[in-house]
């Protein structure tokens, strides 16, 4: 008898250690979950620079550019039919007092075939982009509006979840854009991934 209710104890004991846990999967789980992925692909942004004291082509081309390495230096190779992990980063350039205007919820306008892509993603988006129509994220917040920033988007292809977002509190300077941009998504990814 006394043997059983010592059993009986620990089996509560057990049970009540076990709700203590996690009541769900962590940053830290999604970037593991991460590693697991190898490919990748570009969602375009259907945001463009508006403002005209910026190139938008030129610096959506060096955004581009320098997340491609970053993902290669990650593991991942571009696969524009069928990748693991989609992309999708909004720049954000235009002065704007509100909240950036891609929040966890995301319905995109592209989608049809033949809808306006900026020569930037030719080479590198996801071929069947215009079938994503939502994005979700349960556990990604809305990045306040911050001019001169760049929130970067790993979304998982089967399920449309963002997997990470990575961004930074810094914004970026006007003098050497280029170079500037390069070393703001390098640290995104140095600091977060």
């Amino acid at each position: 008898m006394r043997f059983l209710k010592f059993n009986s104890l620990i089996i509560l004991a057990s049970i009540l250690l076990a709700s203590c846990g996690s009541s769900g999967p962590t940053a830290k789980d999604d970037l593991k979950k991460l590693k697991s992925y190898e490919s990748y692909a570009y969602l375009p942004n259907k945001d463009t620079i508006i403002d005209r004291d910026f190139n938008n082509e030129e610096i959506q081309t060096t955004i581009v550019e320098t997340i491609n390495a970053n993902m290669r230096e990650n593991g991942f190779v571009l696969d524009r039919k069928s990748p693991d992990v989609l992309v999708h980063y909004h720049a954000m350039f235009d002065e704007k007092i509100a909240v950036n205007a891609n929040p966890v919820y995301t319905n995109y306008a592209y989608y049809r075939p033949g809808y306006y892509v900026g020569p930037y993603y030719q080479d590198f988006m996801y071929d069947n982009y215009f079938t994503v129509q939502r994005l979700n994220g349960p556990r990604v917040d809305q990045v306040p509006y911050r001019e001169r920033t760049v929130v970067i988007d790993l979304i998982d292809r089967r399920t449309n979840e963002i997997l990470w977002r990575g961004t930074s509190n810094e914004t970026i300077s006007t003098r050497r854009m280029d170079r500037e941009i390069r070393e703001y998504i390098d640290e995104i990814f140095k600091d977060q991934f």
